[in-house]
């Protein structure tokens, strides 16, 4: 049986940028490949490289060493085909209501009148329950629902994959837990690709069926793992990677 072709290929990717003072190596020759579907996390330590990882990804950066492939075409700037939400609330334009933030980029890329980039808006923001909030502004909303409006934008681009920054990093526990609950939902619904960022391990291996580990600074592959949705395997799957990330004997990467 032929194995399907990856949606995303990351071969050997090293990534540096420049300060004032110094050449920082973010990461040192990275390689994973996404598959359509995944909800893939790059989850490690503070300073490993995964959102500079996930930027270049974006188009944002350009690899040293390495190439970066979606859907067989060399990622060179970014594109439609890849939409990012951050984790800061104020990332919506303050003087549109929730509805006209969700349908600008539609409209804004020429992709469709503004008729049809207002429905198609709508049907995103009830997919995340805002439908009764669709007229309101963003100061109205709270962190959770402003969220819920930036991923309802970047969902609406219909893009190849979803580029998500430690998205709940900056919700309350009872909220993040809620939104995690609710991006799995939505995944439920229309089996979106995501590349999701994230330093918690409880939230990787609930939000992720797949699980990349990077060690610390510069960042390398320390191990690729599948999540469980069994919750002792899952406590088990915790204590491991809480063990790999935090051992500091070298090991070889792990492949599970």
């Amino acid at each position: 049986m032929q194995s399907r072709q990856p949606l995303l290929t990351v071969q050997g990717v090293t990534l540096q940028y420049k300060t004032p003072h110094h050449l920082i190596t973010a990461t040192y020759r990275v390689s994973f490949d996404v598959m359509q579907g995944d909800r893939f996390i790059l989850l490690g330590p503070s300073g490993c490289g995964k959102s500079t990882l996930q930027k270049a990804v974006g188009g944002y950066m350009t690899p040293t060493e390495g190439e970066m492939r979606l859907k067989g075409r060399k990622i060179t700037q970014p594109g439609p085909d890849r939409m990012m939400v951050f984790q800061e609330f104020d990332q919506l334009l303050p003087w549109k209501t929730v509805k006209q933030n969700v349908a600008f980029a539609l409209h804004a890329s020429k992709r469709m009148s503004r008729r049809e980039a207002e429905e198609k808006a709508m049907e995103y923001v009830s997919k995340v329950g805002l439908a009764s909030f669709a007229d309101s502004h963003p100061h109205m909303l709270s962190g959770g629902m402003k969220q819920r409006v930036a991923i309802a934008r970047g969902m609406a681009m219909e893009p190849d994959i979803l580029l998500m920054d430690e998205p709940f990093a900056a919700l309350d526990a009872l909220t993040r837990r809620k939104m995690q609950d609710e991006l799995l939902k939505l995944w439920d619904e229309t089996k979106f690709t995501v590349l999701f960022v994230t330093h918690s391990i409880a939230e990787a291996i609930k939000i992720g069926n797949r699980i990349l580990l990077l060690s610390p600074h510069p960042g390398r592959v320390k191990a690729e793992l599948n999540s469980t949705t069994d919750a002792q395997q899952a406590i088990e799957l915790e204590q491991h990677i809480h063990q790999m990330l935090f051992s500091h004997e070298p090991e070889e990467v792990e492949h599970a």
